[in-house]
């Protein structure tokens, strides 16, 4: 649903102005507000709190049936996260796997991509770069749409890490496409992104552009196939369920910061690094993410929380 509605926003950019764009983009959200109202709390919840009959109107709404517990599931009553059980390994484990996968979405240069992407294809030559974006937004629906039908079958390791391999290229084949095409340093630390050396012809600018647009779109469809939506699904499958709450919040915090800090620190690490060496800095990440899904993300493929929580435990 989040690739299907940038993809609409893409496509809404495509024919509206940006004002009448911000206009729409309220649409969503105050529907958004407006259904909330009528959200009732979780099942789970209600009955931690001993709040039965809401339990039980709650599962009628959700699920159309009244079967709900009389009473509270074993230890509901001590259900909560309290610092001392980061020593379990039960739960600082998946803690740092869940943090550790929502860093490296983001420091793998998605967002960094995204911004430059119309750029991109205008140095390709497109005669309208706002079709770019469509195109973008195509591809990860495609993709993800991909990854949801193959993820149970494929298993959420061999995802990531064939994702993460594929990122490691279009990154070092974008950070090769910038070195190409960027002249020596000046006396000025500003970099212009995409500026090509002035003794190339503009037939090879171009052609070299089409080397962008490909490691742009290849980028693209690795990352929808497993570094989108699987840290997601994984956040949702490894945590213990009394502790969830906060250890997804936890992590949903470190993916909108580390998103924060890429965005507003990605201009001067090219100032500092050059756009090539940026780009290869990311790939250099992507090259930790895959090392990292191989050597500490398990398999949930098929598995149950009790038998994921005892693969943390070593039982």
């Amino acid at each position: 649903m989040v690739v299907t509605g940038i993809l609409l926003a893409y496509l809404a950019g495509w024919v509206l102005e940006w004002r009448w764009l911000a206009v729409l983009g309220c649409a969503p959200a105050s529907f958004m507000l407006l259904l909330m109202c009528y959200m009732p709390e979780t099942p789970r919840f209600l009955l931690t709190r001993q709040r039965h009959q809401e339990a039980m109107a709650a599962m009628h709404f959700l699920w159309g049936s009244e079967q709900v517990q009389e009473e509270a599931p074993a230890g509901a009553e001590h259900q909560g996260f309290r610092l001392a059980q980061l020593r379990h390994p039960g739960i600082y484990k998946p803690f740092i796997i869940g943090v550790s996968l929502m860093a490296f979405q983001q420091l793998s240069g998605i967002n960094a991509v995204m911004f430059y992407a119309e750029t991109i294809f205008e140095k390709a030559k497109f005669k309208d770069s706002s079709l770019a974006s469509v195109i973008v937004g195509i591809i990860q629906v495609l993709f993800t749409a991909l990854a949801a039908l193959i993820m149970d079958r494929a298993g959420r390791r061999l995802l990531l890490t064939l994702s993460g391999v594929v990122m490691v290229f279009s990154t070092s084949a974008f950070g090769a496409y910038f070195r190409l095409t960027q002249g020596g340093p000046g006396n000025s630390s500003h970099v212009e992104l995409l500026s090509p050396l002035s003794m190339e012809p503009a037939s090879a600018s171009v052609g070299l552009a089409w080397l962008a647009v490909g490691s742009v779109c290849l980028f693209i469809a690795g990352f929808a196939v497993g570094w989108g939506p699987i840290p997601w699904l994984l956040m949702s499958e490894i945590f213990p369920l009394h502790v969830k709450g906060v250890a997804t919040g936890v992590c949903v915090l470190t993916n909108w910061f580390m998103a924060f800090l890429v965005t507003k620190e990605f201009s001067s690490v090219m100032e500092v690094l050059r756009p090539y060496g940026a780009f290869w800095l990311a790939s250099a990440f992507c090259i930790l993410s895959v090392l990292f899904t191989l050597s500490c993300v398990p398999e949930t493929k098929g598995k149950t929380l009790e038998e994921i929580t005892a693969h943390f435990e070593g039982r």
